[in-house]
């Protein structure tokens, strides 16, 4: 959360940024050296008002449908299985635009259609089942709508019940529909109702093979599009869950995309507006809603952005800030065969992707960083310091009334540390400090958590002896160098028994 006071007197930014001007003069107005002299935060935390806790299966990956014959014989090879274990239970998606218009349903009443450059079948979705069972992961499958066909689309489905069971999260039908009339699968104007008609069609045909498969949709493109679509999908469909998706940087945009721009508050803010988009939604609707794709760049993301430390300061705030706003779940799109480009997980070859050795790529460590969020209900907090530092905080009240304190320092390399304080009370006993860290934001490698790197087959370690912090007096004040990321949890000091008073008999 960013809400600044500067010098605990003059209101610098509000939640959603929306008065980011007063921000820039406010800042101005500030004396330039207190601003950089100390860097010290002060964050208030409002304890009693504590929200939803965060989703059990919030965390997940997302892979385009083309990933899908790839990944599936990882079921008995690989690290894949020990990854997914190491963050608990998530969801694992299968969709993105390949889904759409690139790979089909193939069994033996569906032929290979001329357009398909690759298939799923039966044996894929099998070994599919086999991950989630052995991982305790549920799937989320998108089924193409582009072409359409929706008889193939049934059988598909039917196919995935078999293979997956209660662990089928869901079925999305089409990926980012709101682009098929400007990508010329459909006739222009194209609009959610024309959508949500041919939506009525393929769930005709899925529930006359396989009755009761809970839908998900509309998965549409950006937030933006998600108070007609979404609305539309809610209406119409009454879905388990509404999905859509999130990219801060586009790949084609001018200015290009940026570390700086990446890390930059005004980048935060707008993801600020559009979670608030997306959950205005569907607070009004009473569905849940989930990020189901979303990474640093969108078509792939850019080499020296995407698969840097930067990508992993950048995905651990908005993870948080989604968990602290109340959406469902998020979910980190990857590309199995492309480490240059967003992925928390890849193969560095042809020959590693054939026997399932997967990499931890940075994006990955943003995902342990905040996978002991799961569960905890986010408290509101306001900030207060000199200036306005480029730094995110979200609070969450954990099991037995612990503490947890997500800290992101996105300033550049060089910068001074900050000193954050938070008056956690004096119930509250010393802190244990969980860090992120890497040589430079621009680094594609050497990402630490808690000086730990992903072991070979998949697994992570916490440090056997961690890092705490004491509290005095009920105040915390604990150290952020700049470019990092700190999960803070402190929990409930031990009352020491009283002594026992003996009696003497006189």
């Amino acid at each position: 959360m960013r809400i600044f006071r500067d010098g605990g007197s003059r209101l610098a930014c509000c939640l959603l940024g929306s008065l980011a001007l007063m921000c820039s003069a406010a800042a101005a107005a500030a004396p330039a050296a207190s601003a950089q002299a100390t860097r010290t935060v002060t964050v208030n935390l409002v304890r009693s008002a504590p929200g939803s806790p965060v989703p059990g299966r919030f965390l997940g990956l997302s892979f385009e449908a083309a990933a899908l014959p790839q990944l599936a014989p990882d079921a008995g090879q690989g690290d894949l299985v020990a990854l997914l274990r190491s963050l608990g239970s998530g969801v694992l998606r299968f969709g993105g635009i390949t889904s759409d218009e690139n790979v089909a349903w193939t069994d033996p009443q569906t032929p290979r259609p001329a357009w398909a450059s690759s298939v799923i079948d039966a044996a894929d979705l099998q070994q599919i089942g086999d991950i989630a069972r052995h991982s305790s992961w549920k799937v989320l499958l998108t089924v193409g709508m582009a072409h359409f066909e929706p008889a193939a689309a049934a059988r598909e489905v039917a196919a995935a019940h078999r293979a997956l069971g209660n662990l089928l999260e869901a079925v999305e039908i089409g990926n980012e529909p709101d682009s098929y009339g400007r990508h010329g699968f459909r006739e222009l104007p194209w609009i959610a109702q024309g959508y949500e008609e041919q939506v009525d069609i393929y769930r005709e045909a899925i529930a006359a093979l396989t009755p009761g498969v809970p839908i998900a949709g509309p998965d549409v493109s950006g937030s933006g599009l998600f108070p007609e679509w979404g609305a539309a999908e809610a209406l119409a469909q009454a879905p388990v869950l509404l999905t859509g998706h999130h990219y801060p940087l586009g790949c084609a945009q001018v200015p290009p995309p940026s570390i700086e721009e990446l890390l930059s508050p005004d980048t935060r803010i707008r993801e600020e507006r559009s979670l608030s988009v997306y959950l205005a939604v569907s607070r009004h609707a009473g569905i849940p809603v989930r990020i189901d794709e979303t990474n640093s760049v969108s078509c792939g993301g850019v080499a020296g952005i995407s698969d840097t430390f930067a990508s992993a300061l950048w995905a651990a705030g908005y993870i948080t800030e989604s968990m602290a706003a109340g959406t469902a779940g998020i979910n980190l799109q990857g590309n199995p065969t492309n480490c240059a480009g967003y992925t928390p997980l890849c193969a560095t070859d042809a020959a590693t992707l054939a026997t399932g050795e997967l990499s931890a790529e940075p994006d990955w460590y943003a995902l342990l960083l905040t996978r002991s969020l799961i569960g905890a209900r986010p408290i509101p907090t306001e900030l207060e310091a000199e200036g306005s530092p480029d730094l995110l905080v979200e609070a969450f009240e954990g099991r037995s009334h612990s503490l947890k304190l997500m800290l992101l320092d996105d300033e550049p390399p060089g910068a001074s540390p900050m000193s954050v304080r938070v008056d956690v009370g004096r119930d509250m006993g010393s802190a244990i400090v969980l860090r992120m860290t890497a040589a430079s934001q621009s680094a594609v490698g050497g990402v630490l958590l808690g000086g730990h790197s992903v072991a070979p087959d998949g697994s992570w370690q916490p440090p056997r002896v961690p890092d705490r912090v004491a509290v005095h007096a009920g105040v915390l004040n604990v150290g952020l160098p700049a470019s990092s990321a700190e999960l803070v949890t402190v929990n409930v000091a031990k009352l020491r028994p009283r002594p026992r008073r003996v009696r003497r008999n006189r």
